[in-house]
């Protein structure tokens, strides 16, 4: 899949080399399929509610800042194979986050929008901004939360101001006057717009894509098998 060119060619290449890598991922050329809201918690929540959180430019970094490696997500909330993705792999990450061997940056890309009047990928980004200003751990769950009840639907409106709050509702002390303000009123619409353009300048053409200390991770279909993903860490020395 592919996004508007960018204006630099070393940003084009990458974004070859590191699709081919990928594998399968959302794309703006996705099909689509009826909406159907739900709302489910992730199974790991335990390891994930001890992971702090941090802004950092238009990044969320998860883990202790001092860890060894960085892992670089690229995710759009609206991508069903990035919650494929965070369902399968998010746990290995978590854990390896938790033990202190990696942090994870996450750019939250809303691209998807592009592709229908809806807002559901930039709601949902300003949602996720709003959780890392929670305390540790309200980030990473809200985020699994979040795909996990993504709507079946990359198209439409998405991720509505009720169904965020209702995920919220999951993660222990996220609400609250603060975090139901931003959410309602789109707190983080200028940090939205800066994590979709750190995506387009990045060279990266889809998500979910993963790299290791800068580099892509070569895991093709595999980042959505959490053993194969698993061996791809050790493969690129995490």
């Amino acid at each position: 899949m592919r996004v508007r060119k960018t204006r630099r060619a070393v940003a084009a290449a990458l974004t070859v080399a590191v699709i081919g890598l990928a594998g399968t991922a959302c794309s703006q050329d996705s099909p689509t399929a009826a909406t159907e809201i739900t709302v489910h918690a992730a199974d790991h929540t335990d390891v994930l509610g001890t992971l702090p959180a941090a802004v950092d430019g238009p990044r969320i970094v998860v883990g202790q800042p001092k860890a060894p490696h960085t892992v670089t997500v690229f995710v759009d909330p609206r991508c069903s194979y990035c919650a494929t993705f965070e369902a399968a792999s998010g746990k290995v990450l978590a854990e390896r986050a938790a033990a202190g061997d990696v942090k994870i940056e996450y750019v939250i890309a809303s691209f998807l929008d592009s592709r229908t009047s809806g807002t559901g990928s930039a709601d949902a980004a300003n949602a996720l901004r709003a959780a890392a200003d929670g305390a540790p751990g309200a980030f990473a769950t809200f985020q699994a939360h979040l795909f996990a009840s993504q709507p079946t639907d990359e198209g439409g409106d998405g991720f509505s101001t009720d169904h965020l709050l209702k995920i919220a509702d999951q993660v222990p002390g996220l609400r609250g006057p603060a975090f139901d303000k931003a959410v309602r009123d789109k707190t983080h619409k200028d940090w939205v717009k800066s994590a979709q353009r750190a995506f387009e300048e990045s060279g990266v053409g889809g998500t979910p894509t993963v790299l290791v200390d800068g580099k892509p991770l070569p895991a093709g279909n595999g980042l959505y098998d959490a053993g194969q993903f698993s061996e791809a860490l050790r493969d690129a020395g995490v």
